[in-house]
């Protein structure tokens, strides 16, 4: 804790008074480029992932990424209404991760046995585990591991697509869902592309992404 602590008043010694203006602009209201559901994982540094800085990023973070199905009093499902409908986000992004404890328990429930609120919380991503077709595994290697975890982002954009703000924003062409996959030993970035049914590097999402989004304003431009 002494370290966080010494953190902080480096922050405020250094780093605050150099990028005051920033703050400035940051204290009176944000407009964040995308809404990110990410894993709890300590490891998982979006802001270094992405090279983002303070008011770029909407974040919800929960073990193992999970975007339950739209319900009433749910902190998960606020924070994707909030960020729709308030904070007008054009992207989302569910962003699985190697080596994911969630995904460990969820192959393997006997090691939760004394963990109930997190073997209650892994049924939500309960299909994405039936889809991998095996029995119980106590020590899962890197590739089953990594593929449970892909189906589950799938399985979580699937479900986000589901509630009513973002379904919305879907429909009028104003917002796109895109589901990505980390590799914390290589740095690597997958995203997930729908319209092929594959996994591809994040930089080949990219081009289409803006190859897409240009062909849209010259659609407008041509109505």
């Amino acid at each position: 804790m002494n370290r966080i602590i010494q953190g902080i008043q480096q922050f405020q010694r250094d780093v605050f008074p150099a990028n005051r203006e920033l703050f400035a602009r940051l204290a009176s209201g944000q407009k964040p480029e995308a809404l990110f559901i990410a894993c709890s994982d300590s490891r998982v540094s979006l802001e270094w992932i992405t090279q983002s800085g303070p008011g770029e990023l909407f974040v919800c973070r929960n073990a193992g990424n999970m975007a339950p199905r739209s319900s009433r009093g749910d902190d998960v499902s606020a924070t994707i209404e909030y960020a729709v409908s308030a904070l007008g986000v054009r992207d989302i992004v569910v962003c699985g991760h190697s080596d994911c404890g969630a995904m460990k328990g969820l192959l393997n429930p006997a090691s939760l046995k004394d963990m109930p609120q997190v073997r209650t919380w892994l049924r939500h991503a309960a299909p994405a585990r039936l889809a991998l077709g095996r029995a119980e595994i106590s020590n899962p290697s890197a590739e089953t591991l990594a593929s449970l975890t892909k189906l589950n982002v799938r399985l979580q954009l699937d479900r986000l697509s589901g509630h009513p703000k973002v379904q919305a924003q879907l429909r009028a062409g104003a917002l796109e869902l895109h589901g990505w996959y980390y590799r914390i030993d290589t740095g690597e970035v997958e995203a997930w592309q729908a319209s092929e049914e594959r996994w591809v590097a994040v930089e080949e999402s990219r081009h289409r992404l803006s190859a897409r989004r240009n062909h849209g304003i010259q659609a407008v431009g041509h109505a």
